[in-house]
């Protein structure tokens, strides 16, 4: 067991160092949004949620993603649209992550809502 809690950390690392030296490029102000988006694929086991939850925070979304039962992630995203379009375009473009299909449903805007969180 400690062989593999290893290299969930290793794993954890790498990701959280991958979104922090991520350059970002500059966003336009931009109307904010939130959508429900089901990401399907290789997304369970890969560091997914983590990466989702750190980038999501360095673009100042909201939300929260969690893992489902049948193997895909779903993510509720908020914030400006461009910057939600970045996250995921930036999720797609990984290599050890396999997206196959993305499902976007646009949802009402949650006020108040703070922070970013994987459950």
């Amino acid at each position: 067991m400690r062989i593999k809690s290893t290299f969930i950390k290793l794993r954890d690392n790498y990701v959280i160092n991958q979104v922090q030296s991520a350059k970002l490029p500059p966003f336009e102000a931009a109307a904010v949004f939130r959508y429900s988006v089901l990401f399907s694929g290789r997304v369970q086991k890969v560091g997914f949620r983590l990466e989702v939850c750190e980038l999501a925070k360095r673009l100042e979304l909201t939300g929260y993603c969690k893992n489902l039962e049948n193997g895909d992630v779903m993510a509720e995203l908020q914030g400006p649209g461009n910057r939600i379009k970045y996250l995921i375009s930036f999720m797609q473009s990984l290599r050890r992550i396999k997206i196959q299909r993305v499902e976007m449903k646009e949802l009402e805007v949650i006020d108040g809502e703070a922070q970013f969180v994987k459950r």
